[in-house]
This record gives C-alpha cells, structure tokens and sequence, in this order.
C-alpha cells in the first residue's frame, strides 16, 4: 500500500493527519508564517522567499501578504508576473499550474482537495486531491473559487463571486454560480474596457509600446 505521502498527487483516497505527512506540512506552513510578517517594504525579502517556498515561481511575481497554501506553495507552479492580491489561497495539497501574466484578484480561492461525500469515510479524515491548471494571461476576479480537477485556458476572464465548476476553454469572459461562459473575447474588447470606455490606444502605445490590433 502507498503511503499517504505518495497519495496525496495521485487522486486517491488518504489521510491528511498520517504523522509523516503532517510533520512535512508543519514545515512548509512555518515558513508561510514568516512570509506573512513581512513588511510591504521588504519586496527582496519577499521575493527570495517565494522561491524557497514554491515547487516553481517566475520572475516578477508578487504575492501580497496574507497569503494562505495547505502546503506553504509547495506544490504551486507559477509562470512569470503572475499578480495575487490580498487573501489568495492555494489549497495545494497537490499541484496548482498558473501561467504567466495571470492575475488574482483579492478573496480567490484555488481549491486541489476534497472529501468522499459518504459519511463514514469522512468521519474518518479521507481525503483526495486534483489538480489545477490555469493558463496564461487571466484575470480571476474576487472572491471567485475554482474547484479541484479544473482546467481554464488562457486569456479567460472569471467574473467576481465565480464558482468553477467545469473547465473552461481559452479566450472567453465567464461569470456566475456555476461559473458558464458568458461570451468570447472579440473586437469589442479592443475598442472599450469598463462600461463602454473608449481604450485610448495613441496613450498606450506612447506608454508601452502596443500598438491597436487590426
């Protein structure tokens, strides 16, 4: 039989209290203390931290404190410039994959881990994990929860208060509980942003160089 340890990316069931497994865990949550009492001057400190903690992480990436992982980020994989706001948990009780430019906004909630719906097994302390792969180029808005087992492609856009249930494919705006593609993103996402606002594409382009899409 596996041990828990060995269970725990597999998507079988085990017992997250297994003494070997927790102790591996109190290890990893020590050092998320410690990230979590740094000051908003310590950017370096912060930075070097995040490398120590997480299984990958790119350049440029900021996590603003508090920052809540199962496992510390062990089992997080980031790309470059990836952007959480406040509060962003990670249970990564197994693997979560965040492409590059993505960004959380503050109260999201990235979930690998679940319980057996029959009773007596979740008594008993049973548990399983999936895992996440998000794509690049997104934008999760707050408070939106992703479920484990989950795929979102990239440039997807998810509404604030989502719950995502399915997987979702790239290039769409989806919203809502259960989270539903709403529409794709198209020509009308060049010319406006929020509520219509023209993009003032000669500032852009004077500012960072992107010039307007055909």
């Amino acid at each position: 039989m596996k041990l828990a340890k060995e269970r725990i990316h597999t998507g079988d069931l085990y017992l997250p209290d297994d003494k070997e497994l927790f102790a591996i865990q109190l290890k990893k949550l020590d050092k998320l203390y410690d990230f979590n009492q740094t000051r908003p001057t310590e950017l370096d400190k912060r930075a070097s931290m995040l490398k120590e903690m997480f299984a990958e992480i790119g350049e440029n990436c900021y996590i603003e404190p508090p920052f809540h992982a199962n496992f510390g980020g062990a089992h997080c994989h980031f790309g470059d410039h990836v952007y959480a706001n406040f509060n962003l948990t990670m249970v990564d009780d197994t693997h979560i994959y965040v492409g590059s430019y993505t960004m959380f906004g503050p109260n999201v909630t990235v979930a690998t881990a679940g319980h057996p719906i029959y009773p007596d097994l979740r008594q008993n302390n049973y548990q399983y994990n999936f895992s996440v792969h998000i794509g690049k180029n997104c934008w999760i808005g707050a408070g939106a929860i992703i479920l484990p087992g989950i795929t979102i492609g990239d440039n997807v856009v998810i509404g604030a208060g989502s719950v995502v249930t399915k997987d979702l494919p790239s290039n769409v705006v989806a919203v809502g509980n259960p989270c539903k593609v709403l529409r794709p993103i198209g020509k009308k996402d060049i010319e406006t942003y929020f509520k219509d606002r023209a993009i003032d594409w000669d500032c852009i382009e004077e500012e960072v160089g992107i010039k307007k899409p055909n």
